[in-house]
């Protein structure tokens, strides 16, 4: 018996040398079958029915930025979808250019071409349709006509060789449709990847312990059931208020569109790529806090009450989907004739 004591604290003691020599770890592992409801961003998002060109990438990333789209010749794309801010401008609504707010925040562009519609209420089926649609509004850009727009490109040196390079073979190729193909082509670039992605592609070493925590209680959330794909969202419409009923109802989102009562607070599920970057929140832009967005969530579409804690963890794992902008678009392209067209991608 005295034997086996010694041995016994000989082993302990050696185990106490070890743990001083080697600190001891715990080893945060994701169940495989639950990623697989996920899928690593890819490099472009394909567009059949406008096929990508160097030139008409280079005409999108020039219209992107034109403030001449604009009544008032001051504002652009950029103005409230921010390049060098993460695709969205910081406000719960916009201002355009008459100085009235529109109704619904301005979402995030970037990886905005890989969802299943575009708007909150999925109006638009693409990003070219999509891009047509502010220009027009008179909230927004202010624009009187689709002629008139044109009428204006016409008037500024280079685009009318902008737009036959971008649409060879066009007997006319400078139309308001192509003016969203060429906006749309553009937008087909700005995926953000991150290290999410790495993380989803095998480097287990992507994530911090504390990040791979908080996937784990994303997860045992139910957040993925809405969050999910490549785009962590942007790919399905669902309710606002599917457990516990929303409290702000003024907004009834894609009823407006198709009249179905079933639709009354539908909405698209915004993409979490970014979501740490693209403060205020939801259709509203009325939630600052991104922990309030986390606790809302869980309450209102899931049914649960997460502590602190659980929402200060998912909070650590959803600044993991925070993405690399293309640097070379968030700045305006250079002026027509200082490189030659098509050089942009």
């Amino acid at each position: 018996m005295r034997n086996l004591l010694i041995v016994l604290v000989a082993v302990f003691a050696l185990a106490c040398q070890r743990g001083k020599e080697t600190p001891i770890t715990s080893d945060v592992s994701v169940n495989s079958t639950q990623l697989a409801v996920f899928a690593p961003l890819a490099s472009s998002v394909p567009a059949p029915e406008n096929p990508t060109s160097p030139a008409k990438v280079d005409l999108g990333w020039r219209l992107y930025y034109e403030t001449q789209l604009s009544a008032n010749g001051t504002q652009s794309c950029n103005s409230c979808h921010l390049l060098d801010a993460y695709g969205a401008d910081g406000k719960p609504v916009s201002t355009g250019v008459t100085g009235k707010q529109g109704g619904r925040n301005a979402p995030t562009v970037y990886n905005a071409a890989g969802h299943i519609a575009q708007f909150w209420d999925g109006r638009a089926p693409d990003v070219e349709a999509q891009a047509k649609g502010p220009i027009l509004n008179p909230i927004e850009m202010g624009m009187s006509s689709s002629r008139d727009v044109m009428a204006r490109l016409g008037k500024i040196p280079g685009y009318r060789q902008a737009f036959a390079a971008a649409f060879p073979g066009e007997p006319n190729p400078m139309t308001y449709d192509n003016v969203g193909k060429a906006i749309g082509a553009f937008e087909r670039q700005l995926l953000t990847p991150s290290r999410w992605d790495r993380y989803l592609a095998g480097d287990q070493s992507a994530l911090t312990p504390g990040e791979k925590r908080g996937l784990q209680e994303f997860l045992a959330t139910g957040c993925q059931g809405c969050h999910n794909g490549a785009y962590m969202g942007g790919m399905m419409f669902q309710r606002m208020g599917v457990v516990q009923p929303w409290p702000n109802t003024s907004d009834l989102g894609r009823y407006d569109v198709t009249k179905l009562p079933a639709d009354s607070l539908v909405f698209k599920v915004p993409s979490l790529r970014n979501i740490a970057k693209t403060a205020p929140y939801f259709n509203s832009g009325g939630v600052d806090s991104l922990g309030e967005g986390v606790r809302l969530m869980a309450r209102h579409q899931l049914g649960k009450e997460l502590t602190p804690d659980q929402v200060a963890s998912i909070m650590t794992y959803l600044q993991a989907l925070t993405g690399d902008v293309p640097q070379k678009y968030i700045v305006p392209p250079p002026p027509f004739g200082s490189t030659p067209a098509g050089t942009a991608n």
